[in-house]
């Protein structure tokens, strides 16, 4: 940070990124000019093949070409590590010896030419080890060529040509732009970036049929996309090394936390048994959720045996038995449920697997056990369901008896809308209480399915009053505070650990922007050392490191100021940097802030943070608020702990529903109710 300007355009990569990449050919290069050196000195004098003149001239020239590589890398590599992300004035000469590295490889191109030439005319009669060298030279040049040109690739920026604006060195009174200018220029940069953004996108999805509902989900993701770092002079590994020093920090702040208050009930009941009584539904209505996904994640969970028990019926065909819809390989999709969830034939009333964008698979069934019709909703498993979790605009929603501001994500409110069209018109709710009129009304679902089934039961509500919903892992940008509110009556949202999707919305997103940003600028380190620091820590753990900060030798008017590159468009408009100077969110939200949906369930593990990869997984369940999931939490489970089948051990562990649970806990802190 700044992104670097060479050959006239910026390249997402900055003065500082060269020290692992520079280090890395400075070893090859190394490596070779001692190869090269020892063949030339041990048959120094004896070249007496056909080609034997050529060929000392080649490794002398090749030995003097190396040398000078070998010293510019020594340069680029030295003063890459100088200064800090946000200081790059040591680095100032980088530039130029990219340029002077760029240039060595006209020779070195032109001496790869030139060896292979000899090879192939001139090596008649020599030794095979000088023939080897030659050999090896030229292959060396040519597949470090090539990860240049790969290297080009990754770091070019189809958006870094140089911006027009005043010099660097005028006076701030010239640089900056009049309102209406600066505003011009941010429309017209956002435009084409989000033009960018939906080529690549409809390149990813090239597959896909390109009718208008992806046309305008490439549209909207591209905007969104397209206008996050707008604002920033970032580069990925500015990206990279926030994200660690983000980690560290939100470790020692754990780290210094007090204990949690432990009251004896959940936010909404007085009763200490209703967490218990949740618990024992989630992890029954969970494994509903989790069999939604079909044979691939049956498979993933059961590796030894999935496909043996799948194998028998996969080629087997109930299109007349049964109600499938769409899809492929159905027979598979259907046996894994039915070896999921235990149930019979008989039991399932609608299955689709029926996939588009804003259009998700479900599938209807009646479950004896708690006598309950039962909705179970997929979560994302194709890329048209992330498309549908991309939508992330929000959307109207009309709910009856809720007062207050009601909207959704549009992806999810509208993929919502498409079940709700099917039960109801199609009726399939009908079928199934024709069959079970006794039975009550059960919606659940995990991640992109959770945010439907959960938008899903608020359309239900108004004509089954007793229904109940278990969102496992929602989104958290889901529904407005009113619709959150309202949820809170019937829906329970289960969230294990650190898991990133419930913590993920729009707002979420700015905030985690400005901490980096906040974070990169006050570290006084270099990035490489950053980098090392935090590769390290997520490998092996240890303590936080306590990176020292700039803060002490700046004045605090200085975090007023934009950390944008010199080029930047919105040096004085950028709300980002207007709230560095605070912790809180900036005064004027630009994006609507939406919730996640009904009472939140939250699973922790119990114990130290860093267990070995074979130790036992205790945990405990505790009430939560949305206010628990307004910051993003880095760590490497954040992925890991949004896994279905991951959330369904955790939470047969803490109910005991298999013999063989991680962590039986006692009786006596086995659940605790913390808020």
């Amino acid at each position: 940070m700044p992104a670097m300007v060479v050959f006239g355009r910026r390249w997402r990569i900055a003065s500082d990124d060269l020290v692992f990449p520079g280090a890395f050919e400075l070893f090859i290069r190394a490596v070779w000019w001692i190869v090269t050196l020892v063949v030339y000195t041990n048959h120094k004098g004896r070249f007496d093949c056909q080609g034997g003149t050529y060929l000392h001239n080649y490794l002398v020239v090749l030995l003097v070409l190396l040398g000078v590589i070998i010293l510019t890398l020594c340069a680029i590599v030295y003063i890459s590590a100088q200064g800090t992300i946000m200081n790059p004035g040591p680095r100032r000469s980088v530039p130029a010896l990219v340029y002077l590295r760029a240039l060595l490889y006209v020779p070195e191109l032109v001496w790869a030419c030139l060896g292979a030439v000899w090879v192939s005319d001139s090596s008649t009669g020599c030794k095979p080890e000088e023939v080897g060298a030659v050999i090896a030279a030229v292959v060396s040049s040519w597949i470090i060529l090539l990860s240049m040109v790969v290297g080009v690739l990754v770091v070019f920026d189809p958006l870094g040509s140089q911006r027009p604006g005043a010099p660097p060195d005028a006076p701030r009174g010239v640089r900056d732009l009049e309102s209406s200018e600066s505003s011009q220029l941010f429309y017209t940069a956002h435009t084409v970036a989000s033009r960018v953004w939906e080529s690549r996108l409809r390149l990813l999805c090239c597959c896909l049929p390109q009718d208008n509902n992806h046309r305008a989900a490439f549209s909207s993701i591209a905007q969104l996309v397209s206008g996050f770092f707008l604002d920033t002079d970032l580069v990925p590994s500015d990206i990279a090394a926030g994200l660690a020093l983000l980690h560290q920090e939100q470790d020692k702040m754990e780290h210094c936390r007090d204990p949690d208050e432990v009251l004896s009930h959940s936010p909404s009941s007085p009763i200490r048994e209703d967490l218990e009584v949740e618990l024992e539904k989630a992890a029954h209505f969970m494994k509903f959720a989790a069999a939604a996904y079909g044979w691939p994640l049956y498979v993933y969970s059961n590796p030894l045996t999935g496909l043996c028990k799948l194998s028998g019926d996969c080629c087997r065909s109930r299109q007349a038995e049964y109600d499938l819809v769409g899809g492929d390989s159905l027979g598979c999709h259907f046996t894994s449920i039915l070896q999921s969830t235990g149930l019979q034939y008989r039991d399932f009333i609608h299955i689709s697997f029926h996939n588009q964008i804003y259009e998700i698979p479900f599938y209807v069934a009646l479950d004896h056990k708690r006598e309950a019709v039962l909705v179970a909703v997929r979560g994302t498993l194709s890329l048209k369901d992330v498309l549908t979790d991309l939508s992330a605009e929000c959307e109207n929603l009309s709910v009856e008896g809720v007062s207050g501001t009601c909207y959704a994500h549009k992806g999810i409110s509208q993929a919502a809308h498409y079940i709700y069209k099917r039960l109801v018109n199609d009726g399939i709710l009908s079928q199934a209480f024709n069959i079970a009129p006794e039975y009550k009304l059960v919606i659940c679902g995990h991640s992109l399915g959770a945010g439907a089934a959960s938008l899903l039961a608020v359309l239900l509500r108004s004509t089954h009053p007793t229904l109940q919903c278990y969102a496992f892992s929602p989104p958290g940008g889901l529904m407005s505070k009113a619709v959150a509110d309202y949820s809170k009556q019937f829906v329970v949202s289960v969230v294990l650990g650190k898991d990133l999707v419930p913590r993920l919305s729009i707002p979420n997103m700015e905030d985690l922007k400005r901490r980096l940003l906040k974070m990169v600028s006050n570290c006084s380190k270099p990035k490489y050392k950053i980098l090392m620091r935090g590769c390290w820590y997520e490998l092996f753990g240890g303590d936080p490191d306590d990176f020292p900060t700039e803060l002490e030798n700046r004045r605090e008017e200085v975090l007023n100021q934009p950390l944008l590159g010199e080029e930047s468009l919105l040096v004085q408009r950028s709300n980002t940097y207007q709230s560095l100077s605070s912790d809180d969110s900036p005064a004027h939200p630009t994006h609507l802030p939406l919730y996640l949906p009904g009472r939140i369930l939250h699973i922790t593990e119990d114990g130290p943070a860093r267990r070995h990869c074979f130790a036992p997984v205790r945990y405990r369940a505790e009430w939560s608020s949305e206010t628990s999931f307004r910051n993003v939490l880095i760590s490497p489970r954040m992925v890991a702990d949004h896994m279905p089948d991951v959330v369904l051990r955790a939470l047969r562990s803490l109910t005991r529903e298999q013999p063989f649970a991680l962590c039986p806990s006692s009786t006596s802190n086995s659940h605790l109710n913390v808020i």
